[in-house]
Formats: structure tokens, sequence, C-alpha cells
């Protein structure tokens, strides 16, 4: 797979048009796995991390259906740039990107699904879809898990389940996610309280790129915390009752600011969206913080003539990693808000005059 290509398209899970799109970015469900016959990875030799990325890459090239829609990508022999490309595009985790010794990645093709390999385990199974989409994953989850188990005999308990490196996962292994935009949420105040009722059931808050990271541009990732002893239908329901109630505050906080302070909601949005027009250097952070306020706007109404994917694409495009992927060379800090700052100049104006000369 050839990563500048891949950098110049969105996934399947950014196109934005998934159930409940103008809140919830995507749906997540990975699966832990290990094989049988090898050591958890901390006790893993280099050898053994060789023979375990070449039976699992044997077994992925097994798999009749996906030949022609899935491509390998050995991220050991990857720069830097290209390991934090894969992470800003959450196609691997940060720690498979800092890890060390044979590892790797399959991808299908419109990134639906990732297998990465050696990370925290030796299988991490991957599903992305955009929007609400909670069944959907598992069913596309649950196949592909099928179709790797012909092939490669994973460490099972009868009563624990399957065997994970970390406790907190045997059992089905399974951890399910949901990204949400929430930024009324965070305006008008309520994001820690109603973070702190989600921690009372389970549920994990964390931020972007997931276990670790910070909340960037009001976006979140809610997810349960254990897996031993429960189902996989328990697993989903628990995540699925939670995430409607919360797209529901964070409506009614929207509806909250449109009726209380409609010009002053109007005024962050144009802000926003006139900096991000006109700056001629800016941050990763800050672009972020500003795109949020932007998409807030889109869907609310206030400004017409951008499309939600779009916003979700620069959302990604913006990242440091891609822009020097899009760019094809590495910058440093201060080039990087200089070539971010004219990204967004030329995609924004040129978005606004597309759609202006479609009305006209």
């Amino acid at each position: 797979m050839k990563l500048d290509e891949l950098a110049s398209r969105c996934g399947e899970w950014l196109r934005g048009s998934g159930p409940e799109s103008d809140i919830v970015i995507s749906t997540r469900i990975r699966l832990a796995r290990n094989l049988a016959d090898f050591p958890f990875i901390r006790r893993c030799t280099d050898a053994d991390r060789l023979a375990i990325e070449k039976a699992v890459r044997d077994a992925i090239e097994r798999v009749e259906s996906w030949r022609d829609r899935v491509d390998y990508v050995n991220v050991a022999e990857l720069p830097a740039v290209d390991r934090q490309f894969l992470v800003e595009r959450q196609l691997i985790s940060r720690e498979l990107a800092d890890a060390e010794g044979a590892r790797g990645v399959a991808i299908e093709a419109g990134e639906t699904f990732a297998v990465m390999i050696n990370e925290e385990d030796h299988i991490r199974l991957q599903v992305m879809h955009s929007g609400l989409d909670l069944q959907g994953a598992w069913d596309q989850i649950n196949e592909i898990d099928s179709r790797l188990e012909e092939f490669v005999n994973f460490a099972f308990h009868e009563q624990l389940g399957y065997l994970t490196a970390c406790p907190t996962n045997v059992g089905t292994g399974m951890r399910v996610s949901v990204m949400l935009h929430l930024p009324a949420l965070v305006i008008t105040r309520q994001i820690d309280k109603v973070f702190r009722s989600l921690q009372k059931i389970s549920l994990a808050v964390r931020g972007l790129y997931g276990e670790g990271s910070q909340a960037m541009g009001d976006f979140y990732q809610i997810s349960n915390q254990i897996t031993l002893g429960r189902s996989e239908e328990t697993l989903l329901k628990q995540v699925g009752d939670v995430v409607p109630v919360l797209i529901d505050y964070e409506r009614r906080a929207r509806e909250f600011l449109i009726k209380e302070s409609q010009k002053d909601l109007h005024d962050r949005v144009s802000r926003a969206y006139g900096i991000l027009c006109t700056a001629q250097t800016i941050s990763s952070e800050e672009t972020m913080h500003l795109l949020s306020s932007v998409r807030m706007g889109i869907n609310l109404g206030l400004i017409e003539d951008l499309e939600i994917p779009t916003v979700n694409k620069l959302f990604i495009h913006t990242q440091p990693a891609h822009l020097q992927k899009l760019r094809g060379i590495e910058l440093d800090t201060s080039d990087r808000n200089i070539e971010r700052a004219h990204y967004l100049q030329r995609h924004l104006l040129r978005k606004s005059g597309e759609n202006g000369a479609e009305k006209n």
C-alpha cells in the first residue's frame, strides 16, 4: 500500500453520512486476540515476534475474499512520519507505532477494518464505521474474527474466554468505542458532570486518539472498560444504551445556545470560520478548536457554504503527519503551521466559491 495515495483521500468512517452523524463521528470495535502457541508480547523474543507476524500475515493472505482489497504495511520498516500518519488516520494505535521489533498492519481499501499485529496483543482487529452503527460494526468484526480463526489457533480458555495480555480484556477481548463531537456540552460547562456519570457505570472517556490522549476539538471517545464476565451483546448494549442519551444532551445544549445566546454563538462560529480562512500560521490544536465551532455551526444552519464531510476531512488532513505526506517533504513545527494555514485557505475558500457558483 502506498501511503501517499492513502493521504489524498478519506476513509469510510469520515464520510459523515452514518446514523446520527451530526454528533457521532464514528463507531469502532476492537477485538484482542493472541496465538495459542506463543507467549504474550511482553515475554516474546525477537524470533517470536517474527514468527507471530509471519503466521498472522500468512493467515490474512489466505482469506480469499480479502485478496484484492486488503494491503499489508510493515510498520517496523516505516519512518516515524509514516507511523504517525497511520496513527492520525486511526488505522494503528500509538502503542503499535512506538513499539519495537516485527509488527505490521493489514488495511482494507475503504479503511473500514484493519488488523494490527504485535501490539499489546498478538492481534488487534479493528472495524470503524461512520456515525452510530454498533450492530453493523459488530457484524463485520465478528465475520473478520471468524475468517482469521480458520487459519490460526487463538488462545482460549473454556471458563475465562479469550486470553489477553491485559486482564481487563480477558473474556470477549472486545472494546466498543463511539467517537462523539460534543461542543455544546463543553460551552455550557456540562461536560464534566456527564463524564463523572459515565465513570460510575464503568464507561471510559478518552480523547481523539484513544487511551492516554487528551480531548481535541471537543471530540470524545466513549468505551467499555471491562470485558471479563460480560458477553459481546452485553457490551454492545452497555454502550448502545448510553450514547443516545449523550446525543440528546448535546442536542438540548445546542438548542439552549440557539435560544438563549444566539448572537454569541453566531459570533463564535463566524470568528472561527474567519480565522481559518485568513490565518497565515496556525497550530494543530487551534485548528481543531476552530473547526469544532465551524462543524457545529454547519449543523445548526449558521454556515451554509460548507459540508460536514469537508470539515471532517480537514480535521485529519491538517494533522502534522498528514500535512507532511500531502506536501511530500518533512516540515518543522513552524513550517507546518504555515502549511496548515495555506491548506485551510485553499480548501475552505475553494469550497465556498464552488457552492456560491452553484447557487448562482
